[in-house]
């Protein structure tokens, strides 16, 4: 095993050694680095020798030996407008598990479930799926998985690996938190990625509700045919009896909504309804984006206190609480992008795609979104986004075409990651998933999602004008 990962430690250097020996002879130096780059960190995503934040920081000393970039470029990243946004967000979420108001609210949207394994399926997908608009994914696994499985063997099935009653419905939470997330700018921080280089190309700000507006409805779709996908697979039983009483009474356990989970599910409210109407008020406030928004409601968790008179979230539960992995994996996204974009590595990829016979049709449309699909499935959809974006924008610079119809099926591209244990799936197996069962359906599911998601962008940038701008 020590030496396992001695290997693996090893291989992301030695990768990165290989790749830019060979470009350099075709193309500059400091492109060939900064594509050098996106081999090693995707390599350790994949193998994780070293935690996936680690991995993220790997920008700061590359860059510092290579030059690549002025190096305020990339250490600007690691606390950018859009990190600050997370880690008021983060702080909110913070209160919410302080309190168990997340799991009252996640138990509280399945009291309707009905005993029909079908319908379980459907309410936990929706469940999951709806959550992960307004909360990190990886918090809603952590809020639904441990529920599902106490339901499951509350009803009798005790083992939950390689059971064909509990797969699917483990299958529904991990999947539908893990796309659910293109469904708000806050679901996921590559929308956030995303919505950084929309403001880039556009020069001007992408408002919350534009993004509601042009994804929603794809979301609605994609979870329909994820459903469908669900409800095929054969399942023992017909019914599990007892479901819709269990979490009745779980819930009547809680008692009635406290203080400190009233403060801190309206400091959310409050804080999401700022962002989504930003364009009333935008301008007598103009500094005041979303990002500040929620800063300063995060801000107020230090301020108001609970029931018992206690602070809704000390600085101590707030270090040891935020997600600073996840931030520094965003980060380290948006600096991998920036190496690409300023040394011109991404159009040096662009070239190479473009020798394709592609003409801005179905197969364009299809090419990048196999692009997409193919990053996220094999690091995170942070990253992913941090590729391929300014990729597909330079693709479609270099073909004439309108960038803005491709970058938006991208986005929903990266969402759309369904096979290797990794992530929010990672979560599902450390509560009994099975691997083989999540990479044997993901690998279905995923190759129907491409086609499906290159459909719909392929239909919407034809008939629907809200693809065609910002």
């Amino acid at each position: 095993m020590k030496r396992r990962r001695s290997l693996n430690v090893i291989s992301g250097p030695l990768l990165f050694a290989a790749v830019f020996v060979i470009l350099d002879i075709f193309i500059p130096a400091k492109q060939a680095a900064a594509i050098a780059s996106i081999f090693w960190m995707g390599l350790w995503w994949v193998l994780r020798p070293v935690n996936i934040a680690v991995t993220a920081l790997l920008p700061i000393p590359l860059n510092a030996f290579f030059g690549m970039v002025p190096m305020d470029g990339i250490i600007s990243k690691y606390f950018s407008e859009i990190v600050v946004l997370l880690v008021g967000s983060d702080l909110i979420s913070l209160v919410w598990e302080k309190t168990r108001l997340d799991k009252r609210l996640a138990i509280k949207s399945l009291c309707g479930i009905g005993t029909s394994v079908r319908e379980q399926i459907a309410v936990w997908l929706v469940a999951s799926t709806v959550l992960s608009i307004f909360l990190p994914n990886v918090v809603v696994v952590m809020i639904l998985l441990p529920v599902a499985v106490s339901m499951l063997k509350f009803l009798g099935q005790e083992q939950i690996t390689h059971n064909p009653v509990a797969t699917p419905i483990l299958l529904a939470i991990v999947w539908g938190a893990g796309f659910g997330g293109f469904g708000s700018p806050l679901g996921s921080s590559s929308n956030l990625v995303a919505i950084s280089y929309l403001e880039k190309l556009t020069g001007r700000e992408f408002m919350y509700v534009d993004w509601i507006m042009r994804f929603l409805p794809l979301l609605l779709v994609i979870m329909l045919f994820i459903l469908a996908f669900l409800l095929r697979l054969p399942v023992p039983v017909a019914r599990l009896e007892g479901g819709k009483e269990y979490f009745r009474s779980v819930y009547a356990a809680l008692g009635p909504m406290k203080r400190g989970e009233k403060l801190g599910l309206w400091l959310f409210i409050l804080a999401t309804a700022l962002a989504f109407v930003r364009p009333l008020y935008v301008e007598y406030l103009p500094l005041m984006k979303p990002a500040y928004v929620f800063f300063t409601f995060g801000m107020l968790t230090f301020v108001l206190r609970n029931e018992t008179g206690q602070l809704l979230l000390s600085w101590k539960e707030a270090e040891k609480g935020v997600m600073w992995g996840m931030i520094f994996l965003f980060s380290g996204g948006l600096a991998l992008g920036k190496l690409i974009t300023d040394t011109g590595a991404a159009a040096q990829i662009a070239k190479v795609i473009t020798l394709l016979p592609l003409s801005g049709g179905w197969e364009t449309m299809f090419s990048l979104t196999l692009f997409a699909t193919f990053l996220t499935e094999i690091s995170s959809n942070t990253a992913a986004a941090s590729i391929s974006i300014p990729v597909v924008q330079s693709i479609t610079r270099q073909l004439g075409l309108n960038p803005i119809p491709y970058i938006l099926t991208s986005i929903v591209a990266v969402n759309c990651a369904f096979i290797l244990p990794v992530s929010t799936r990672a979560v599902g197996v450390t509560y009994g998933l099975s691997p083989d069962d999540l990479m044997r359906q993901g690998v279905r599911l995923s190759a129907f999602c491409l086609l499906l998601v290159s459909l719909l962008g392929y239909v919407c940038m034809q008939f629907w004008p809200l693809f065609w701008h910002l």
